[in-house]
């Protein structure tokens, strides 16, 4: 119902014309369920005019001039005022029901706003990021792998290569990682037991090569860490802790801010080592054709922490050749001096 219910028993006389050639005549002005209905003198249905399309075309003004529509010839007079208010009141409450354009206009954009916001927030970084890991070629990757290394061995201590001890590891890496691998490297300190960083490079702590007997314990950890790597690229692993604004100063110029490639380096030392599904570092362990039981009793003497390592082994039997020589292990040993 528009109109309001203390009006619908409304009525008053008025002056109606029905075109602007027209001349006025007396008529009786009631208040309908939606509309006010014109009548003549004696009760007979002249016209009727929509609430809700009605103007007025002089407000303030007495009497009051109304119309039916911008576009309509008719016209009502009426200097009742209890009417006049009436009308108005009811003009008043269909105006407010009307949606506002600007209104309108402020919501949408600040839905639209919103969307883009969302998108900057959520979408773009992740886009630039794994764009950016798609693009910056192998020799980019090695530098920054080189870059963060400079900052871990600042602390831990120069790359070990007493002896021959880095051929050895050089040939170890080879019977396991794949063609285009580089060699690992040993680092006297500083890190749990490995790490690997962007361009492929393994570093394993002295303590994996010296505190074991058997060099299938180190094939182990390298294994295990190359398993890290393929599950995650390091570079993305990397854009994700340096954010957006770094990724894209990567994108375009080919290098990080020295400032993030230091922070980046002390969070890489201190970091848990990613988690990778155990059917995923069995299939690396299988390729290889190295046990993983021995890596994960290194870990876990009692086998209870690392029991899928140990119950899925796929490398039951000894492998026909050994990972290095009796001499190389005596060097791999002895890398890093005494």
């Amino acid at each position: 119902m528009t109109a309001l219910t203390q009006y619908q028993r409304l009525e008053s006389s008025g002056l109606w014309r029905e075109a602007p050639d027209a001349q006025r005549r007396e008529v009786i002005v009631t208040f309908g369920d939606a509309s006010i209905i014109i009548t003549d003198k004696n009760e007979r249905p002249l016209t009727h005019w929509s609430l809700a399309a009605l103007i007025r075309q002089n407000p303030g003004e007495v009497p009051a001039l109304f119309r039916p529509g911008p576009d309509a010839g008719e016209d009502l007079e009426i200097d009742d005022n209890t009417m006049v208010e009436a009308i108005e009141t009811v003009m008043s409450a269909i105006d407010r029901r009307r949606p506002r354009r600007g209104r309108l206009r402020l919501a949408t954009t600040a839905v639209l706003l919103g969307g883009v916001v969302a998108l900057a927030l959520f979408w773009l970084p992740g886009a630039l990021r794994r764009h950016t890991t798609q693009v910056v070629p192998p020799s980019v990757r090695q530098d920054i792998g080189q870059s963060l290394m400079s900052q871990i061995t600042r602390v831990s201590g120069q790359t070990c290569a007493v002896g021959g001890g880095q051929r050895a590891l050089a040939r170890m890496g080879r019977a396991l990682l794949p063609a285009n691998a580089p060699a690992p490297r040993v680092i006297p300190g500083g890190i749990r037991d490995t790490l690997h960083v962007p361009g492929g490079l393994i570093l394993l702590n002295r303590s994996v090569v010296e505190d074991h007997e058997d060099p299938i314990v180190a094939a182990g950890f390298i294994l295990a860490e190359q398993a890290r790597l393929a599950e995650q690229d390091p570079l993305d692993r990397m854009l994700r802790y340096v954010g957006p604004i770094a990724t894209f100063r990567l994108l375009t110029t080919g290098a990080l801010p020295d400032a993030k490639i230091t922070e980046y380096a002390e969070h890489l030392v201190a970091a848990d080592h990613p988690e990778v599904p155990a059917e995923n570092m069995l299939a690396v362990f299988e390729q290889a054709g190295v046990p993983s039981s021995p890596y994960a009793y290194a870990l876990d003497i009692t086998g209870e922490s690392v029991l899928p390592l140990i119950e899925g082994d796929p490398v039951r039997t000894p492998r026909s050749a050994p990972i290095l020589s009796d001499a190389d292990w005596v060097r791999l040993q002895g890398i890093c001096g005494a």
